[in-house]
């Protein structure tokens, strides 16, 4: 148990609150502590101390939400909501102590954090596609295959909605060993050379073709510095952390979903949306279905 540095002990006359969560004590505190002296008038709250007490159960009860997602059969994980301080109703059982007399063991008072996607959106974006793009790469470049799988996992069951914009550096987040990204091939400034996460412009620009196909609104993309062979010329959309971003808006009404799957060779992005949603697909031109060249890029 973690114990707010005392002034004086607890006694029969001043017992401590003590501040449970799910049954465990999260910490303590005496009347003195939480007050400011007043020298004949009535103490007044110490906001400053109560700040930091705040602060700290928050640290210990916050629980992020957890949004609803597709598993690899097409079937809805339902989302978890998460948790949060109540900080008026703890505000309110804290006065209750210092002024009333009231329980000295507190259950920490929480509020829940709803996920941004629950079921009930999920069931109604995910059977219309409107855009696909499939590209392939060699499954026997292990390092490289590991890091396109990563990216997509990563970009999987993303929900964009209406006039939300999208970013892909700040989807997949940065390319790290910490995250199990290897080295494998890239080209920087028109070289062939080797760094971590070689092989995510292909999930790029997979993802690239996909929304350009599904009508989103493109507002950033870069082509690389040379000519890569696993979309046409002219289709790719290179990416690299602190570089070049692929960015996307959705101009529709109602959700899309974002569905992305590597394996066996063949990176795959499909989109979808609203059966109510009613588009007319971009003419896109479709890769070659060979191996393409190994090649990826770090920067322009």
């Amino acid at each position: 148990m973690q114990q707010v540095q005392q002034e004086s002990g607890p006694s029969a006359d001043n017992p401590p609150l003590q501040l449970k969560h799910e049954g465990r004590t999260i910490t303590s505190a005496l009347r003195q502590q939480l007050m400011l002296p007043m020298p004949g008038a009535v103490p007044l709250v110490n906001e400053e101390a109560v700040k930091r007490l705040a602060v700290q159960l928050e640290r210990e009860v916050r629980r992020e939400p957890v949004n609803a997602i597709l598993d690899g059969y097409g079937s809805i994980v339902p989302e978890k909501p998460g948790a949060t301080l109540d900080i008026f109703s703890f505000k309110i059982a804290l006065l209750s102590y210092l002024y009333e007399g009231g329980p000295v063991v507190l259950e920490i008072p929480l509020r829940p954090i709803y996920p941004r996607v629950d079921s009930e959106i999920l069931s109604a974006i995910k059977m219309n596609a409107i855009g696909r793009y499939t590209t392939y790469y060699n499954s026997r470049n292990a390092n490289r295959a590991a890091n396109i799988q990563l990216a997509s996992k990563a970009l999987n069951n993303t929900v964009l909605f209406p006039g939300e914009r999208f970013s892909f550096n700040g989807t997949v987040g940065e390319r790290t060993t910490e995250k199990g990204y290897q080295r494998a091939p890239v080209i920087v400034r028109g070289e062939m050379d080797e760094d971590i996460g070689g092989g995510i412009c292909q999930v790029s620009s997979t993802l690239y073709n996909a929304a350009d196909r599904a009508g989103l609104t493109i507002t950033e993309r870069y082509s690389h510095s040379r000519n890569v062979t696993y979309v046409p010329s002219g289709r790719d959309a290179t990416v690299s952390w602190y570089g070049p971003d692929l960015a996307f808006r959705n101009p529709y009404n109602h959700p899309v979903l974002i569905r992305s799957y590597a394996g066996n060779g063949q990176m795959s992005v499909s989109i979808y949306s609203s059966d109510m949603l009613e588009t007319q697909n971009r003419p896109v031109p479709q890769p070659s279905p060979g191996l393409p060249q190994e090649e990826e890029t770090k920067s322009n």
